[in-house]
């Protein structure tokens, strides 16, 4: 005798999931946006140079880099859940162990630290949609986990510690530091506690659930496995998703790394109107992942998924691009400020068509794939610091002001250049067939073999 799913109303854990989801990726930008603020206290505190500075920015890109495709390995094998647990205790540990040196050599190890911890969160949280939600609305809910609450936590994270702890209550850099990691030490805990791999091995998850989840698809149930990067990587649209991606997190790392500079270059020095400043872009990056998935979700609907997601990729790179060299021409810090905003609105409603191409392309494999594409991304981050560090310094002078002698940086070229890579990732986005899925790919491979 068959199940009937209409004999109960489903339970609603995977609402649940998508708080836990969505918590860890805030958790997971308030945390690494911090350095927005210790950028500026370490110039000013060591003298280091902007050429030092992005070279510790990068050396976390460096281990979160190199850590996304085996961490992608054990998600498809284990499921996330110790995985999450794991990294989320470590990172929130790590946090304020920034603070605790003036060599660059010991800093540049602990950002290392940092960044092999946090390595694996998305992929990981990629996996967890895909089982834990209906297809039909998996794009606006990856759009809600990454967008959203990712780079809300972004835009938190220097209004909490800049303008909240270091503007209002007076703390330090440091002391904001060690009260930012709190939380996310005790979420890990609870996250322990709460979360299960999938529908089907959680108790509090009835059949009426699994089977709202499950739509017509296969879910958790499935068996796990991992495919060789070499051979994933032999389709087409992964490949073309590679330097996507390597150009898109590229870009994006000058709102993670030097945005506190930034803004203190155009004359920004109250403590609690730069932390506001660093997170207008970020808002904007929230709100648009929201649109992005909206987007994405209709025009599927519409057109397919094929131009569905390319579409939405294209337009919202193409218009940060536009909306870049704009903002970088406004006169005053608060309207550059709320162009970025803007242009950080275009640029991420592209972040969870990022995600749904990912589950599209791999399917049961898609944390390994989500892997791939994130590791191309975070090289793209370890590298661009690496050019962006050397061209400020190139374009830094010193100018009298007020009868003395300061150092004076040229952000633009860095813009312009950023805007160039966004136009090139919108192309790219043009050459994406999502509908192409690696494990059909493998099925057509093994038939031929066998016949």
């Amino acid at each position: 005798m068959s199940y009937d799913p209409l004999s109960e109303r489903p339970t609603n854990r995977r609402r649940l999931v998508f708080c836990l989801a969505s918590a860890t990726s805030f958790l997971l930008y308030l945390h690494r946006y911090t350095w927005n603020l210790i950028r500026p206290e370490l110039e000013a505190e060591y003298g280091f140079t902007n050429t030092q500075l992005e070279a510790l920015g990068t050396a976390f890109y460096a281990t979160y880099a190199l850590g996304s495709i085996p961490s992608g390995i054990v998600i498809d094998l284990f499921g996330p859940h110790l995985f999450l647990f794991a990294i989320i205790l470590v990172w929130s540990i790590i946090v304020p162990l920034q603070a605790v040196t003036g060599n660059v050599f010991a800093l540049g190890s602990i950002r290392m630290l940092f960044g092999a911890a946090q390595t694996g969160t998305y992929p990981a949280l990629g996996n967890v949609t895909r089982i834990w939600f209906p297809r039909a609305r998996r794009t606006m809910v990856q759009g809600w986990v990454a967008s959203f609450f990712g780079r809300g936590g972004g835009a938190c994270s220097s209004v909490i510690m800049g303008t909240l702890l270091m503007g209002y209550l007076g703390l330090s850099w440091r002391m904001a530091l060690v009260a930012m990691a709190i939380p996310g030490a005790i979420f890990a805990v609870l996250f322990l506690i709460v979360f299960r791999n999938s529908p089907e091995e959680d108790p509090h998850a009835n059949q009426a659930e699994r089977e709202l989840i499950q739509g017509d698809e296969r879910t958790g149930t499935e068996t796990r496995g991992v495919i060789p990067v070499r051979k994933a990587l032999k389709n087409f649209s992964l490949r073309v998703m590679v330097f996507q991606q390597f150009l898109n997190a590229g870009s994006d790392v000058v709102y993670t790394l030097v945005m506190g500079s930034f803004f203190l270059s155009r004359g920004v020095a109250d403590m609690k109107e730069l932390g506001w400043l660093v997170s207008l872009p970020l808002i904007g990056g929230a709100l648009g992942g929201i649109m992005g998935g909206f987007l994405n979700d209709r025009l599927i609907r519409r057109v397919g998924s094929r131009w569905g997601r390319s579409l939405v990729g294209f337009f919202g790179k193409t218009l940060a691009a536009a909306s870049l060299y704009i903002a970088i021409t406004q006169p005053t810090a608060a309207q550059v400020a709320y162009g970025l905003f803007l242009v950080k609105f275009f640029t991420d409603w592209s972040q969870p068509t990022v995600w749904g191409t990912c589950t599209d392309i791999g399917g049961r494999f898609s944390a390994t794939v989500f892997s791939a594409i994130n590791m191309a991304g975070n090289t793209g981050a370890l590298v661009m610091p690496l050019v962006f560090g050397p061209l400020l310094d190139y374009f830094k002078t010193e100018q009298t002001v007020a009868g003395e002698l300061v150092v004076v940086t040229n952000f633009t070229p860095m813009f312009v250049l950023v805007g160039l890579m966004y136009v090139g990732a919108g192309i790219l986005w043009l050459l994406v067939d999502c509908t192409r899925r690696i494990e059909d790919e493998i099925d057509t491979d093994a038939v031929e073999a066998v016949s």
